[in-house]
């Protein structure tokens, strides 16, 4: 005997599917407004959906940024891939910093993101492990040019999108342009060509666990 509704699974997976969208697009809205540590509540608010529904398809808060990001992470892999590719490596590597740090001052949320990390979420994770390992390349490469300090580490980026986090979060309508003089400032100390003696680097572990100490509270 056929199914009295056939159509019921279809459309409840179509409804499920337009929950999960509309969750993410109100979450993306939310986080660049107010940072990752905006009440869950507002974001099932305005994706017209219940907590518990948002709960439901994101268990979460990681779970949630991480849907939310994904694709500003992706763009983050192709910053450190063009980089790799210019013929002058300096040059890419100065774009690559300032790319970086122009994705942080037009995403609030993502600002943070980049200085956290998210050990659950496999593919998100891969993205980013790929963009480090590019820019060690792009590294290596710019100090065989001459031109970066042979002091610089790649655990120095991590400080410095800490930083620049730190501006964009304490400047509000003026982050574009102080986030632009701070990099300018940071890619000047990082030319070989200037004499001035660096303090020693922290080690990648310390950079790892001060990340890890950034990470949100989950399901909150």
């Amino acid at each position: 005997m056929p199914p009295s509704h056939p159509t019921s699974q279809p459309t409840l997976r179509t409804d499920a599917e337009r929950n999960r969208i509309a969750v993410i697009e109100a979450a993306r809205d939310v986080f660049a407004e107010h940072g990752l540590d905006a009440p869950m509540t507002e974001v099932a608010r305005r994706a017209g959906v219940g907590i518990a529904t948002l709960y439901r398809r994101f268990p979460t808060r990681d779970d949630l940024i991480t849907g939310v990001f994904e694709g500003k992470m992706a763009a983050y892999l192709d910053a450190a891939t063009t980089a790799l590719e210019d013929a002058d490596p300096w040059h890419g590597f100065c774009r690559y910093v300032e790319r970086v740090c122009t994705m942080q001052y037009e995403d609030r949320g993502f600002t943070t993101v980049l200085t956290m990390t998210f050990p659950r979420a496999e593919a998100f994770e891969a993205n980013r492990a790929a963009a480090y390992r590019g820019f060690e390349k792009l590294i290596a490469k710019a100090k065989a040019g001459g031109r970066l300090r042979p002091e610089f580490r790649s655990q120095d980026l991590v400080m410095l999108l800490m930083a620049n986090a730190g501006v964009v979060a304490s400047a509000g309508d003026a982050a574009p342009a102080a986030s632009k003089r701070l990099v300018s400032y940071l890619i000047a100390a990082c030319d070989a060509q200037r004499q001035h003696a660096l303090a020693p680097a922290p080690t990648k572990r310390q950079m790892y666990d001060a990340m890890q100490s950034g990470s949100c509270d989950q399901g909150t």
